[in-house]
């Protein structure tokens, strides 16, 4: 399969500065936040690609800029071969991506019927609308006549479904999910997981997944990238990855995962103290909290490189 998706280097910086009078008075220099750093990878055509780690990690970052609503400081973004970053994402590249956010509620407006909320990626466009809630509705498994109703009146899995019609409205190639469900409870999350592999199949879709949950990665996912600090510290395929984890950081959170055959188990909680963002400390961001962490750890930067199938950031992946 080709690389419908390629990030390049990507890098992206936030100034969390204080106010000009506040650093005039104090003597303090400007502040930056790198929320990702040097991050690339690919993402193939009808697959799932997964990004996981820790809140703060730089998942949404990454995916927020790949729907061109925030932009890059740095790299590439190149989506079936135009580069979003330099050319400012034509319309053309723009109408093959959609999105689907965490909270289905504050993502629809409140004051808009159902009907113009799923309708308005295609209305904006000036395409004829007539009919297309009702049959979006009725694929997501809703009914037709929901179309006339407001957010206020479905459940929170309900509303997801809502989401996820909207997204399909202007015939996308790609769907970026950014926790999609997350806000839902266990017995609902599985029925729109199902919905969205479902879809996968049928529309020949490709999706960006954004998720803490390993339990919902490991069902969704066909190739996986592992966050810490903004950095891509590893990457594999799914079954790779859960059988034979090679970062420290990654078995550190399948340690820390749930597990229905574990019950009882003891696990000892993670060493050390989650490094400042903002001043983040020199060689492998991890050491201060990697169990394996030497002299090296704390100088150099570890470069990715390939181990059987596995792409890491670690001195000691061995």
């Amino acid at each position: 399969m080709s690389a419908l998706i390629r990030v390049e280097n990507l890098v992206r910086d936030f100034d969390v500065s204080k106010p000009w009078l506040n650093r005039v008075i104090e003597r303090l220099p400007k502040a930056k936040l790198r929320a990702v750093a040097d991050v690339s990878f690919e993402i193939e055509e009808r697959s799932v690609y997964a990004l996981v780690g820790e809140s703060g990690s730089g998942k949404s970052t990454i995916g927020r800029i790949i729907a061109g609503l925030i932009p890059a400081s740095a790299g590439r973004v190149v989506i079936d071969g135009v580069d979003i970053v330099d050319q400012g994402g034509p319309d053309a590249v723009r109408s093959e991506l959609q999105m689907i956010f965490q909270d289905p509620y504050a993502s629809l407006n409140p004051r808009w019927k159902v009907r113009d909320i799923i309708a308005e990626p295609v209305a904006v466009r000036g395409e004829r609308t007539q009919g297309l809630a009702e049959k979006l509705l009725e694929q997501v498994g809703l009914s037709a006549t929901d179309a006339g109703k407001f957010p206020h009146e479905f459940s929170g899995g309900q509303r997801q479904r809502i989401c996820i019609a909207r997204a399909l409205a202007s015939n996308p190639k790609i769907i970026i999910c950014d926790e999609p469900t997350s806000a839902l409870d266990v017995s609902v999350q599985s029925q729109v997981l199902n919905l969205m592999s479902d879809l996968k199949e049928e529309m020949g879709l490709t999706y960006l997944f954004i998720s803490h949950d390993l339990t919902v990665v490991r069902h969704m996912a066909d190739r996986i990238g592992v966050l810490y600090l903004g950095s891509l510290v590893e990457e594999a395929p799914r079954d790779r990855l859960f059988d034979a984890p090679k970062h420290p950081y990654t078995r550190m959170l399948f340690d820390a995962a749930p597990r229905m055959d574990a019950f009882g188990r003891e696990v000892d909680p993670p060493k050390g103290e989650i490094p400042d963002a903002i001043n983040p400390p020199p060689g492998c961001p991890y050491h201060p909290r990697c169990p394996l962490a030497t002299q090296i750890c704390k100088e150099e930067h570890p470069a990715p490189r390939m181990i059987g199938e596995t792409r890491v950031r670690c001195h000691h992946a061995e």
